[in-house]
Formats: structure tokens, sequence, C-alpha cells
């Protein structure tokens, strides 16, 4: 059962490739009522719905070009004015850079909102390069594995579906993964420096199990929306 909030919640979650960011989003949606809210996926519905910046970031997308911060945000500002988010949202790839957080502060600030929390799930980057670096899962059903952490009972044999054929991302590699850290890294410091300067930053140990991380970030919501 959702709990209540006293005011709608606008969430910012920050943290790498693999940090359980959407794995903690659901569970946000689900202890809360919040609405995650996707850039890709608010682009595709404003698109299909026909809106007047769907049909702008339409023609941008058609020319082979990045939408304007100024389309994502009129797209945010009509999707923030629907009946399903007046519990608050959590918004997942926007803002990117302080220069969009500062658009969106003030986007919000005309709706009498604010961000209330700009979460970051902290990572220790080596124990992060052996936690995705080590996925695989079951060519067949899907079914999610790890070298250290999750093996088949049965070496070679899906525990969900007998299945016996396996794969890996490419990009599920220790390069790959050091350099996406590395880039995220370079690209969230500014943001994180924004929000501390805010005062609305929070910082949440990711390294631990998903409950207790879980419980954490459910503390922190109920008391910055109280």
């Amino acid at each position: 059962m959702s709990e209540v909030l006293t005011t709608p919640a606008v969430l910012i979650l920050l943290g790498p490739p693999g940090a359980g960011k959407g794995t903690q989003a659901r569970m946000l949606e689900e202890d809360f009522g919040l609405v995650q809210l996707s850039t890709g996926d608010l682009l595709r519905a404003a698109v299909a719905a026909g809106t007047e910046a769907g049909k702008q970031a339409k023609a941008v997308m058609e020319a082979g070009q990045l939408v304007s911060d100024e389309i994502v945000l009129a797209i945010l500002k009509d999707r923030m004015a629907a009946p399903d988010v007046a519990r608050g949202v959590i918004l997942d790839g926007f803002p990117r850079t302080d220069g969009q957080a500062a658009a969106l502060d003030a986007l919000l600030a005309a709706a009498g909102q604010k961000v209330t929390a700009a979460i970051s799930l902290e990572v220790d980057d080596e124990a992060m390069v052996g936690r995705v670096s080590g996925r695989y899962t079951c060519g067949t059903c899907g079914e999610g594995y790890h070298d250290e952490f999750k093996q088949p009972a049965v070496a070679g044999t899906c525990d969900k579906c007998g299945g016996t054929a396996f794969k890996r991302r490419a990009d599920d590699n220790a390069e790959t993964v050091r350099e996406r850290l590395k880039a995220y890294h370079a690209q969230t410091a500014p943001l994180i420096a924004y929000y501390e300067g805010k005062g609305v930053l929070e910082r949440i140990d990711a390294m631990g199990s998903i409950a207790g991380i879980r419980s954490a970030l459910s503390a922190i919501v109920s008391r910055v929306s109280a």
C-alpha cells in the first residue's frame, strides 16, 4: 500500500549504470504512488499524442538532430500537469547538466513546486566493475545470473527453464564498465555540486542489499516530503 505524502514529491535519482536506479524507482512507485518519468518515454508519448511540443520533437528527431532542452521542458510541463502524477514524480534521464537543472527549477517554481530531493546512489567503482561485468543471462528465457553472486544450481543449466545457452551483453566487460563510470562521474559531478548547493542532495550507499537501499530511500522520501 502506498504511503501518503503531504506534498507532491519531485525526485531525481543519480547513479551510474548498474547502481540500481531502475529497480529502486519501481519500488518508489509502489511505496509512494509516484510516477517515473523517463525522457525517452516522454518524447515518444508526446510524438504519438501529436501535442504541439511532440510535433516539434518529431520534426527535430526526423532531421536526425537532438531535441532541445526547451522542447523537453515543454513536454515535461505538459506531463506533470496530468492527474496521475498528483502524488509526485521520479525524473529519469533529466536533468543531465546544471544548466538543465536550473531550467527545471524555473519550470517547477512557475507551478509552485521544487525539487524535493536529488538522491545520489553512491557506489564503489571497482566493486561496480565486478557487479556489472559478471552478469549474464539465459539465452532462452532471459533469467539473470552472475559469475559470483548467482550461478545456476546445476552448472550450465538455467534454473528457470532448463536452457543451456547463456549470453552476456557485449558492453558488460570490465573495460567498458570503467569507461562508463568515468563518463558518469565527469558528467554528474556538476549536478552533485548544484543540488548540494541547493540543500536538497541526499546520499545513499548503493552497495548494500536491494531491501536496505529501498528502506533508506523510503526514509528520505518520507522525511523530505513531510
